[in-house]
């Protein structure tokens, strides 16, 4: 009797849970700010200003720009951060954006 043995392959192929999570804060062309989460903050800020899979709020205020965004550890991190930074007051928010534009 003979077995074959099936293994895994060596390399793990990257999965949504695999990547890191952004929080990232947009200024629209009113100059308003627009706070969200993604993967993919390019592909997200591209989405915001082509009108078609950006947020609602984004879709009449374009172009937007991003001016923040903060590398955390998963989904729930990102989500309450978010949460955190939409408490915040604009001139809260300025100042975050100062002290960490672009950090990672």
């Amino acid at each position: 009797m003979h077995f074959l043995l099936v293994t895994q392959p060596a390399v793990k192929p990257v999965t949504t849970v695999d990547k890191p999570y952004f929080v990232y804060i947009v200024r629209c062309n009113d100059g308003s700010l627009y706070t969200g989460v993604s993967h993919d903050v390019e592909r997200r800020v591209a989405d915001h200003n082509s009108g078609k899979q950006g947020a609602k709020y984004t879709r009449s205020r374009r172009p937007v720009q991003l001016v923040f965004r903060k590398k955390v550890k998963n989904r729930s991190s990102a989500q309450q951060e978010e949460w955190r930074i939409k408490q915040l007051s604009r001139r809260d928010k300025q100042k975050l954006i100062t002290a960490g534009m672009m950090r990672e």
